[in-house]
Parts: structure tokens; C-alpha cells; sequence
């Protein structure tokens, strides 16, 4: 197994750049399994959303989805990934796009750590407005 950072994965999305984007290709589809995890889902995401890329909420689903279909990819707590990749899903259509991967994913990981840690989960608490939007989600 091997793991590979942000840069890595964005050449091999976008193939914007022709040298980086086959080296990333080959070893994204080489013959390790490439861990993925939480940090580069979030920071490739921020990227692809940005000013540069502007990619919509619905590229974004299918981006991510297409990893999930990767065979030799492992995502971090892929459960838990994929759960919050369905919520993502869910809300960001319910809330025309402001909702946020990173902030889904958060969500999420708070919901688990309380089932692991046997404790209630209170909320997940925040001042972005969209995301307080989502369910169990507070202004501080």
C-alpha cells in the first residue's frame, strides 16, 4: 500500500498538467492499493470548489464517487466516507449547494467518535451558516 498527497490526486482528476498528471495516473493505477485519507479528500475538494476550478457540488459527488469505484483505492474510514459522501449527497441538493464536503465529513467523524468513545453525540458546532443547515449541526 502506498498513500499519496493532494497534488497527486488532483493531477490525476484533472490531467491538467501532461508529465505530472501520467506519472499520477500510473501510480494511482499501478498495482499498490493508494490510501486516501480524510486531508486529501478535503483539501483536493477545497480545491476543485475554488476559485480556479469552480467545480459544482454535483462534480464534486461524482469525483469522489468515481474514487469509491476505484478498485486498488482505500479511503480512510471508508464507512464513514461513504456515509458522509451520501449526506453530502442528500444536502447539497436540499440546500442548493452550500453545503460542504469537509463540513459533512465532520459531522460524521463527531457522530462516530461518540458511538466509539459510548457517548451522546451533542452536535457539531460551527459559524458557517450553511452548514448549520444539516441536522445536529449549532452556532456556537
Amino acid at each position: 500500500m502506498i498513500a499519496i498527497d493532494t497534488n497527486v490526486l488532483l493531477r490525476y482528476l484533472l490531467g491538467d498538467d501532461e508529465l505530472q498528471s501520467r506519472k499520477a495516473s500510473k501510480l494511482i493505477l499501478g498495482n499498490d492499493f493508494v490510501f486516501l485519507s480524510h486531508v486529501v479528500l478535503v483539501e483536493t475538494v477545497w480545491t476543485l470548489i475554488g476559485k480556479k476550478y469552480k467545480l459544482t457540488p454535483n462534480d464534486i459527488d461524482m469525483a469522489l464517487t468515481a474514487l469509491f469505484e476505484e478498485e486498488n483505492i482505500v479511503v480512510q474510514e471508508v464507512e464513514l466516507t461513504w456515509r458522509a459522501l451520501l449526506d453530502f449527497r442528500r444536502y447539497s441538493v436540499e440546500s442548493k449547494g452550500e453545503i460542504d464536503f469537509p463540513d459533512v465529513l465532520i459531522l460524521n467523524q463527531g457522530k462516530s467518535a461518540a458511538i466509539e468513545y459510548d457517548e451522546p453525540f451533542d452536535g457539531f458546532y460551527t459559524i458557517d451558516n450553511a452548514a448549520q443547515k444539516l441536522p445536529g449541526v449549532f452556532s456556537p
